[in-house]
């Protein structure tokens, strides 16, 4: 199993003896400079990735739905559905995903001739989908190497090692944040973001999270930068004048932004020093935005608040001096091993809404085609019923939305309806046939990451054969 740490140093070993023969002329100090790993790019126009994750592992088979007559009777069956096709146990109703069936812009033969419908709430997506801006990655999860069944199946962990553990919710979040092995302390969010500080006026708005704190966006050097959905939030009595006068807000700023001989307190005031300067820069480029995109409509959906800071944040772009930026919202409830089919069909429908109005923010701020936004989860669930809900899984359906996209299509290899074949490794869940790592460089790509860059970002890439899955333009 490779890790950050073996990779790097691998990789500067290797470099360091090409440089030797290569550039035994330049100075030395030049060639230590050549060896970085992730080698900073200058980014001249603006990019912007953003992370939605949800929460608690969501339900594949709900989300992106078998909907052929012979794959949906093996759906429907497998899920407890209703007699002539009709709702039931945990499976959606036929009737119910007519008007969000898929038909990709470019014909597609998929396994099984399975063609597939979005959950029936997805309409927006739909609708991108139609308009080629909207892509579905299929079955991508954690993998060090590629695996098939019998190599899971074996308990030869050393040749066929498995992200570990399965299953579990903490640890499956983590692998899919920062592509690591528990423990794991720096996102693949935050080394994307490393590469892009040079290019950015201030580094500290280059990885933002509207969600609290995400290890997806801690880099080596890369800090997040938290904001709540309804902005920056201030150190009230060091940022406000009170008792008619600027005094105490001034003496206070003092008292807890000076320097100390004290290691603790000392970083203490340089923490706060950041986020009283930061709160004024934030303030400042905000009060000029002004949004006409409406944003959660409904009155109910924090996703879509989340979503609204951040288009507020890109629409200030030039204000904050970002060319470059990483940003992170969240949404939870996806832990449907009850009432999967009261809770999930809402969940959707809070995701259809936050990402469409996002998407036509883009649109607003004539961004659409500099912005790309992505779903991620700790692991799609079992296709088969418990009774009445879905068992935490392993591989999943995801999507990828934006101008830069070449959506309306289907990327990955689409798993058979089954509980027992061999692209599942028991009660339907999927055992991945692409990769998070893959899936994440090719993202990575498109932001600006050359090759040499990916190398030392997805710590498992050079295990695949295809480091760059297509779905970006």
């Amino acid at each position: 199993m490779l890790t950050i740490d073996e990779l790097n140093r691998r990789t500067f070993l290797k470099r360091f003896g090409a440089l030797s023969v290569a550039g035994v002329g330049a100075p030395f100090a030049l060639n230590l400079a050549a060896i970085g790993e992730a080698a900073a790019f200058t980014a001249t126009d603006y990019k912007a990735l953003v992370c939605v994750f949800l929460y608690g592992g969501n339900d594949y088979a709900n989300t992106v739905v078998p909907y052929d007559l012979t794959n949906y009777d093996l759906y429907s069956k497998i899920r407890g559905g209703g007699a002539n096709r009709t709702a039931g146990g945990i499976a959606l109703g036929r009737d119910a995903l007519t008007s969000t069936a898929l038909t990709p812009l470019t014909p597609q033969t998929l396994t099984d001739n399975i063609q597939y419908a979005l959950a029936p709430e997805l309409t927006g997506l739909k609708t991108l989908w139609d308009q080629g801006k909207c892509a579905v990655q299929l079955n991508v999860g954690p993998l060090i190497v590629p695996l098939t069944l019998a190599q899971y199946d074996s308990g030869n962990t050393v040749a066929y090692p498995i992200p570990s553990p399965l299953f579990s919710h903490n640890d499956q979040q983590l692998v899919w944040q920062t592509l690591g092995v528990d423990g794991s302390t720096v996102g693949w969010g935050g080394r994307v973001g490393d590469l892009a500080l040079s290019s950015n006026g201030n580094a500290s708005f280059t990885c933002i999270t509207a969600a609290g704190n995400a290890v997806y966006l801690a880099g080596n050097q890369a800090v997040e930068y938290e904001i709540s959905p309804s902005g920056v939030t201030a150190i009230s009595a060091a940022v406000y004048d009170y008792y008619g006068g600027s005094a105490q807000a001034s003496t206070l700023r003092t008292l807890v932004t000076q320097s100390s001989t004290n290691v603790l307190e000392n970083e203490w005031g340089k923490v706060t020093g950041r986020a009283l300067s930061l709160y004024d820069t934030v303030s400042t480029a905000l009060q000029a935005v002004t949004l006409t995109t409406k944003f959660n409509v409904s009155g109910n959906n924090d996703l879509a608040d989340q979503l609204k800071i951040v288009a507020e944040l890109i629409a200030a772009r030039s204000a904050l001096g970002a060319k470059r930026q990483v940003f992170f919202v969240s949404i939870g409830g996806f832990d449907t091993h009850d009432g999967l089919i009261a809770v999930h069909g809402p969940l959707m429908a809070q995701l259809n809404e936050a990402i469409s109005e996002f998407y036509a923010a883009t649109i607003e701020l004539g961004v659409v085609n500099n912005v790309t936004t992505f779903t991620a989860s700790d692991f799609g669930r079992t296709l088969a019923s418990n009774g009445d809900g879905s068992d935490h899984g392993w591989g999943g359906h995801h999507f990828v939305v934006g101008g830069a996209v070449k959506g309306g299509q289907f990327y990955g290899t689409a798993p058979h309806v089954s509980v027992t074949t061999d692209d599942q490794v028991g009660q339907g869940r999927l055992l991945p046939s692409t990769s998070v790592d893959q899936y994440a460089a090719t993202l990575a790509r498109w932001f600006g990451a050359s090759d040499a860059d990916l190398a030392s970002i997805m710590p498992n890439l050079a295990n695949f054969a295809t480091p760059n899955l297509g779905f970006m333009g």
